[in-house]
Order: structure tokens, then sequence, then C-alpha cells
């Protein structure tokens, strides 16, 4: 299959409010697709759509070639970010019996599999109540991957994990597109998406505002930050035109050039006035970029509040 998901103009609405306006996605088979965007951009109600909890006003949501389905289906797994799980049972039980509800009733070397893949396997006879937030994550994690789901959605996989656990866990997520299965990665961090997503999808205010993999999302952008190491650290920056938004930062300065093609004199001023050790013009990062589509007007906001105040 060429393609895990397709939407093709999905509308939905709740009330007067549109939550998602035209949207047409493509999510590629065996490719590891995040989505970001701020709260209330219509992410969660296009995965919601994706594992047909809800159903859009208008267009087609196509999944593993299928427009009909249920979030239930065997070759879906899901990872919400609002985790729950029952207390009292123990951690196999629990999966056994996830595992039993997906259709795969021979499933002990899987779980145990798992357990020991994510350093849990002293927890497989211990109540989930007894774990802790870390680990009750990755038996959560086990519980939506253990019947080997042809697509993955997990949201928020890693939130409040220690770094030993995320590593661990982003292992696994790896390992899971070197095995043929699509994953979906839902997350609000900004340096782990570009660090782990083939492809990356941002909707803002219900339309699609990014798709397309980091090279290619940063390339339509300008790259006119700079970062600049000088060979005496004492040394003061000069003032020069065509720098803005100058920072110090360790081992040297960043700004911003106002005109993209005058780098070269840029550099060459800036030689003249300094001795200069390194010179790099640096693309935006993903948190940068998502910083400038997502941050709110304050003058607009401010001008709200303001005839709210006074109406």
């Amino acid at each position: 299959m060429e393609n895990a998901i397709e939407l093709s103009s999905v509308t939905k609405r709740f009330g007067k409010q549109t939550a998602v306006d035209d949207l047409n996605l493509v999510v590629p088979s065996g490719a590891i697709y995040g989505f970001i965007g701020p709260n209330g951009s219509g992410k969660t109600t296009t995965l919601r759509m994706i594992l047909r909890i809800i159903q859009p006003e208008s267009g087609v949501v196509r999944v593993l070639g299928n427009t009909v389905g249920s979030t239930a289906d065997d070759d879906l797994g899901y990872l919400p970010e609002e985790r729950g799980m029952y207390k009292r049972m123990k951690v196999r039980e629990l999966l056994t019996y996830f595992a039993k509800l997906k259709g795969m009733y021979n499933c002990r070397s899987a779980i145990d599999e798992w357990l020991e893949r994510l350093g849990a396997t002293e927890w497989a006879n211990k109540k989930i109540e007894m774990l802790s937030k870390g680990m009750a994550q990755k038996i959560q994690f086990i519980s939506a991957v253990v019947t080997k789901p042809k697509l993955v959605i997990l949201d928020e996989p890693f939130s409040g994990l220690d770094p030993v656990n995320m590593e661990t866990l982003r292992d696994a997520v790896l390992n899971l597109r070197e095995s043929g299965t699509t994953v979906i990665f839902s997350t609000h961090d900004m340096d782990m998406a570009q660090q782990m997503c083939d492809t990356i999808f941002m909707i803002f205010q219900g339309k699609k505002v990014l798709d397309g993999t980091l090279g290619e999302i940063q390339a339509s952008y300008p790259a006119n930050r700079c970062r600049v190491s000088l060979s005496d650290p004492y040394a003061s920056f000069p003032t020069l035109r065509g720098i803005e938004d100058l920072i110090q930062v360790k081992n040297g300065y960043e700004f911003v050039m106002s005109n993209v093609d005058q780098k070269q004199a840029l550099l060459q001023e800036l030689s003249r006035q300094v001795a200069v050790d390194h010179f790099e013009v640096i693309r935006p990062t993903l948190h940068e970029i998502f910083v400038r589509i997502a941050k709110p007007d304050l003058a607009e906001i401010n001008r709200a509040e303001l005839a709210t105040a006074t109406a």
C-alpha cells in the first residue's frame, strides 16, 4: 500500500466553529509522520477523524485503504495523550487483555519480547497502580503496538519521561518504522519531531500550513540568521549596518541579516573591523518556524481585550 492515510477536502465543524477546514493530507506507508500545531489548531480533531472517533462534515478520510472502520480495527494501534489503564490489573494480564481485544490470542511471547525490550520484565506481575509514571507509559505503549498494527498513532508519547526512558521509547518508535509500521507522531516537542520524523505536518487555525521534510520546510524560509565567533573572546562586536536582533550566545554572537543577498559584503566589513574565527549562516529550526506561524499577534490580542473591557 503506497499511502497509509489519505484525507481529501476534509472539513469538520462544531457548531459555528470550523475546527478543520478543507484539509488535504497524505501519509506514506512506513514513515514516521509528525503532527504539530498549537492547542486549538485542529490537530486533535484531525487525529480523531483518522481514528473514526468522529466523522467529517465533508470530504473523504481513507485509512489503510478503507473509508469505513472503527478505532478498534486490528491494524491500528493508538496511544492517547490522556493515559488510561485498569489500575488493579497486573501488567501481563492487562497486556494480554488488550492483545486479545485485537484478535491476538497467542500473545505471550510478543508481550515478553516487548517487556524485555523496554526494561519492564520485572514488572510483569505487578499491579498497574504500583508503576511509576514512566513505567506506566511504557506499558501503555506496549499495549498499542504488541499486536504489530500497520498504523500506530502516538499522541505525546514522551510527555513527562526522564531522558533515559525517553531514549528507550524513541528507539522503540524507530524500530517500528524499520519493521514497516506507519507511525503518526503528535507532539509539542519540536526538537523530538525534528530528530525523528521523516515528514512534518503542521495545522494552524484549521488549515494546513506546513507539509514536507524538514529540509523542504526550512528551505521555504529565508536563511537570514548568522552565528559568529570572534578570534578574541573579549572583543566587542562592532556596530554594522544590515544587522538586527544581535544577541550574545555561548562562544559568540547571533544576529539576523536584513538583506540576505549582502552576506558576503557583511562578512567582509566584519572581518575588516575584527578577527573572525567562525561565520555561519543557519537555517531556522522547526521550533523557530513553529513560533513564527503560531505566535499570537499581541497587538490584536490587546485590541480585543480593550474592546471587551470598554464594551
